[in-house]
């Protein structure tokens, strides 16, 4: 079966990765081999994330995401295709009574009703994968697409792919609890674990024929 596989880089990070610096260096079409059953013959693997900027607890993020799409760039069935981050420091309401991080802030008494906070908030990668799952599937690109996500904003570019182009869809879920919209109107689902991380990942050292090396980040350990 002609399989496309779409995957939503933030979802899987912040539901798989972000705690287990160890499997980070994940070879995405390893992972999809590894998870799906046989007779799948993976043609693309479309990865969906936005570059992330510096900040002041972790300047060095975006050195580590440029050294991993490096790593990615190396697979030919591999895609990478990038939203954006959009920065704002908009006023919001304080939760009350006020927490913070670390514990024990010494908040003024009163403390504010209102605060300035910077909220980021990424752009794009849903609309680029469901717009291109949509259109993969009226152009028969695909006998199976498999989606990486546990978003319920691609419920209905699932849906119209499935109900409406007659294709087969399945989700490949990051969670034990997979979101039930998605449940409702995927063709089939199998859960990522761990251990399919574990045997999925790039060589410590990505050797490129021009004599450049590509290395794992030192922190992912």
């Amino acid at each position: 079966m002609r399989t496309i596989v779409y995957i939503d880089g933030f979802n899987l990070y912040y539901r798989m990765l972000k705690d287990r610096p160890a499997v980070k260096w994940v070879n995405p079409l390893l992972l999809a081999e590894n998870v799906l059953q046989a007779g799948h013959v993976i043609t693309r693997v479309n990865y969906y994330i936005a570059r992330v900027s510096a900040r002041a607890h972790d300047p060095q993020a975006p050195a580590r995401q440029a050294t991993y799409l490096n790593a990615l760039a190396t697979v030919p069935q591999i895609a990478v295709h990038e939203g954006s981050f959009m920065i704002t420091e908009p006023w919001m309401p304080l939760a009350l009574p006020p927490q913070s991080k670390p514990n024990g802030y010494n908040w003024n008494m009163p403390p504010p009703s209102v605060v300035k906070v910077v909220k980021s908030e990424e752009k794009g990668s849903d609309v680029n994968l469901g717009s291109h799952l949509v259109r993969d599937a009226f152009t028969n690109a695909f006998d199976v697409a498999v989606v990486i996500t546990n978003d319920s904003d691609l419920v209905e570019p699932i849906r119209i792919a499935v109900q409406e182009a007659g294709k087969r869809v399945g989700l490949l879920v990051p969670v034990k609890y997979p979101n039930q919209s998605l449940m409702g109107v995927a063709s089939f689902y199998l859960r990522i674990r761990p251990g399919h991380l574990a045997r999925s990942q790039f060589p410590a050292t990505i050797n490129l024929s021009d004599g450049i090396s590509i290395t794992k980040p030192t922190s992912w350990v």
